[in-house]
């Protein structure tokens, strides 16, 4: 903007010394150094809050572009929703003009009923009668006993040790495994 170097601002010092003088000098310099700060932040401030209003701009464009684009996606979803009752209304309405009740028949003498199992012999397409699946919910007779269950993995047995072992924590001298206590008081 402005081709100020190092020369021209010497010039401005010198003829600054020379009209005000070595007394006036100083104070004068803190005066304009004062207002060149206080046209810094004012035109900081005014930048500042121009570009708060352009984002704030931007951002109002964009909230009235999604709401557009929301309520295009309502109608749509209004149109598919009235199509799909008008394709099911025919089919509503064949339904509840012909009311069928459910057929129920009584279990009968050859029949079992809902407390009787049902048995039956096996066929040839059966699957062998082996080892069940270990994962697969067991299947037993009414009023059989339950099976026994096995631990898949039971615990280790652990050693007694001899009558003359300290307890297990405990070392033969007396020490402890465990850190040592602390009293809150200090003491």
């Amino acid at each position: 903007m402005f081709d100020i170097g190092f020369s021209e601002l010497f010039l401005v010092a010198v003829v600054a010394l020379i009209v005000l003088g070595p007394e006036r000098l100083p104070r004068a310099a803190r005066f304009a150094g004062l207002w060149v700060r206080r046209a810094k932040a004012q035109w900081y401030s005014v930048k500042s809050e121009l570009e708060t209003e352009l984002a704030d701009e931007e951002l109002r464009r964009s909230l009235r572009a999604t709401e557009a684009e929301l309520r295009a996606a309502r109608a749509q979803l209004h149109q598919g929703g009235q199509a799909l009752q008008r394709s099911f209304a025919p089919d509503a309405a064949a339904a509840h003009s012909e009311p069928t009740p459910p057929e129920r028949t009584p279990p009968g003498p050859a029949e079992p009923g809902p407390s009787e199992p049902v048995r039956r012999d096996p066929q040839p397409g059966d699957a062998p009668q082996g080892d069940p699946d270990p994962d697969a919910p067991e299947r037993r007779e009414p009023g059989s006993p339950p099976p026994e269950r096995r631990d898949p993995d039971p615990a280790p047995e652990t050693d007694p040790g001899h009558p003359g072992d300290p307890p297990p924590g405990q070392h033969v001298d007396g020490a402890s495994d465990a850190p040592p206590r602390v009293r809150v008081d200090g003491r």
